[in-house]
């Protein structure tokens, strides 16, 4: 009897435990992308060299494959693919390949807000630049300017006035797949943004948690996070809020099963934002955190409802600990090749749970402008949220990147 086969969409690290989980289940794994010597690739069973964005030709290789279910975990190019050919294939998946569309372009997803009541910035999606210029009078000073369909906050410039307009334009159209980009009103938040892992069972939330991501404001891009740490400091009014606002729009957009990537913060009026939500996995290793601090697998979920095998029971728990994911990246204006990358023993046996640095000695070691760029992740466990901050606040003092 041969093997149900899954597609995992996309070829980087964070696809590992992915791989792993589907093959304790028995799966034939396929990876797909067109970058032949991603990491993914040497542990799944089959690769297929295809454009993740090309919803044609992944169709193609999965009727060829035979497929029994299709993800784009942590790969955001590749979630309306994955949704299309789930459509086109009867495959499960989180929503409709329509609800996929709204949801991964960022102009869409703020006019669908707009629509049905949620909260959401003012915006304005274009595709030509001449047409933003030429409304640089009419734009909610400050703004962001991004495109519409990139993550990992590539491509992203904020703007206190028109100067620099036409050059942030140029950098968020750099990124997009599309050729489109949003001109949005930057919000002045209390606390931090969240960025949360969720998971849905027949459209209901199971699990839904929220975290504080922390920027640094002197890294190349001040937008990406460098730490991610559980559980947050939002208000329990402000999350249960928010949690029942992700339920509405799951009900509105017909969700079925499956995993979220979900980003909210609350601006200083106390207005709670539901930023992006994205039927897949986020990067940063996010499940694979919650997994430890929560005690439940999303992974192995997410891996069982891409196939249809039945879901282990899901619910809400509290957080054992304090956690903190650090993104280890470059000191700012530092590059060169990588010599070593140092923990202090002392903060390794004390609060140490997994350490993945993925970049070797002699990589190349690039300014931080995204999530690309970083060398690696670690998980730091703590009893309380002080000795977490007081450790993480002194990073330079125990973590050393040494560069040639």
């Amino acid at each position: 009897m041969s093997k149900e086969t899954l597609i995992l969409l996309g070829g980087s690290h964070y696809l590992l435990p992915v791989i792993e989980a589907a093959h304790e289940h028995d799966l034939h794994v396929v990876t797909m992308d067109y970058l032949p010597n991603n990491v993914a690739h040497r542990y799944s069973d089959e690769y297929r060299n295809v454009s993740v964005t090309d919803h044609e030709a992944v169709l193609k290789a999965a009727k060829e494959l035979n497929a029994n279910g299709i993800m784009s975990f942590a790969c955001d190019p590749g979630v309306v693919s994955a949704a299309y050919v789930a459509q086109k294939m009867a495959l499960p998946f989180q929503c409709s390949y329509e609800a996929a569309c709204t949801l991964q372009d960022k102009g869409m997803f703020r006019a669908f807000l707009s629509e049905h009541g949620f909260a959401s910035p003012k915006s304005r999606r274009y595709t030509d630049a001449k047409a933003a210029v030429a409304d640089a009078d009419n734009l909610p000073w400050p703004v962001i300017v991004k495109p519409v369909d990139s993550a990992g906050s590539k491509g992203v410039t904020k703007l206190d006035g028109p100067e620099g307009l036409g050059r942030a334009i140029d950098l968020a159209l750099n990124y997009s797949q599309c050729g489109a980009f949003i001109v949005e009103q930057f919000l002045t938040f209390t606390g931090f943004h969240s960025s949360a892992d969720a998971f849905t069972v027949d459209g209901n939330l199971a699990f839904c948690t929220y975290s504080d991501q922390l920027f640094d404001k002197d890294a190349d891009n001040p937008y990406t996070p460098v730490l991610i740490i559980w559980p947050s400091t939002m208000d329990a009014r402000h999350q249960s809020e928010l949690t029942s606002e992700t339920q509405r729009l799951m009900r509105l957009l017909g969700m079925r099963n499956g995993i979220y990537n979900i980003e909210t913060c609350v601006a200083t009026d106390g207005t709670p934002y539901l930023m992006e939500v994205s039927p897949r996995g986020g990067g940063c290793k996010i499940a694979e955190l919650q997994r430890l601090a929560y005690g439940i697998d999303l992974i192995d979920a997410e891996v069982r409802s891409a196939v249809g095998i039945p879901i282990e029971p899901i619910k809400t728990r509290e957080c054992d600990g304090f956690w903190c994911e650090m993104v280890v990246h470059a000191e700012p204006g530092r590059s060169g090749l990588l010599k070593s990358v140092t923990i202090d023993p002392v903060v390794r046996e004390k609060h140490l749970v997994v350490e993945d640095i993925t970049a070797l000695p002699g990589d190349m070691v690039e300014p931080f402008t995204g999530a690309n760029m970083a060398l690696g992740d670690l998980f730091l466990r703590f009893e309380t949220r002080e000795e977490l901050n007081d450790i993480v606040s002194h990073a330079s003092e125990w973590l050393r990147i040494d560069l040639a």
